[in-house]
């Protein structure tokens, strides 16, 4: 890689991580062009002789935050052999990451993807996030018998409705009231789905 080039990825990156910091501390609706361009020590004029535009650069935070995220979850888990139980562990750390990153699950989650992405492929990256942490675990519990496929799609697809719907109202809502008592719903909820 030439110099140029070398030089382009970098300022590519300082404009990545500030978009990815105001997300982080602020929320998406802190980010705009001149608040990325001044915590990236750069005017805003510059941010267009790399990125389209503003979409373009969430669209990147939403990858990076994804590879956070399983970096997270698959932490938590790899000391677990593949099947059921993995699943409930594993819909369970994506539920623990959502409730330390809550400007992701905001990012993810609730705005409209028109006002984030101009692409379709960014609504798969984010629909497919927890399926994707549990591929193996549902083709070993599939190969194995616990499920049918015809089954276990139908199981993944209310696992991630409910899951999401739970930290909805839980970070919009704080229903229920306490912390505890919504971990425990959380785990009422894996589990009824699951068995």
């Amino acid at each position: 890689m030439n110099n140029k080039k070398i030089q382009e990825e970098r300022i590519k990156g300082y404009f990545i991580e500030a978009t990815k910091n105001i997300i982080k501390s602020e929320g998406i609706s802190n980010v705009s062009t001149r608040n990325i361009a001044n915590e990236a020590g750069y005017s805003y004029a510059t941010l267009y002789n790399y990125f389209k535009d503003v979409k373009e650069l969430v669209f990147y935070c939403v990858q990076d935050f994804q590879e956070e995220g399983e970096i997270f979850i698959l932490g938590k888990v790899k000391e677990l052999s593949f099947g059921k139980e993995r699943i409930k562990s594993i819909s369970q750390a994506y539920v623990d990451f959502f409730l330390e990153y809550p400007n992701y699950f905001e990012l993810f989650y609730l705005e409209r993807l028109s006002d984030v992405s101009s692409t379709k492929q960014i609504a798969h990256l984010i629909t497919s996030f927890l399926d994707r942490m549990s591929k193996a675990d549902w083709e070993y519990c599939i190969k194995n018998n616990i499920y049918t496929r015809e089954n276990a799609e139908q199981i993944k697809s209310q696992l991630n409705f409910a899951i999401n719907g739970a930290l909805l109202i839980y970070l919009n809502r704080k229903t229920p009231e306490s912390y505890t008592e919504f971990l425990q719903v959380v785990e009422k909820l894996i589990n009824g789905i699951l068995d």
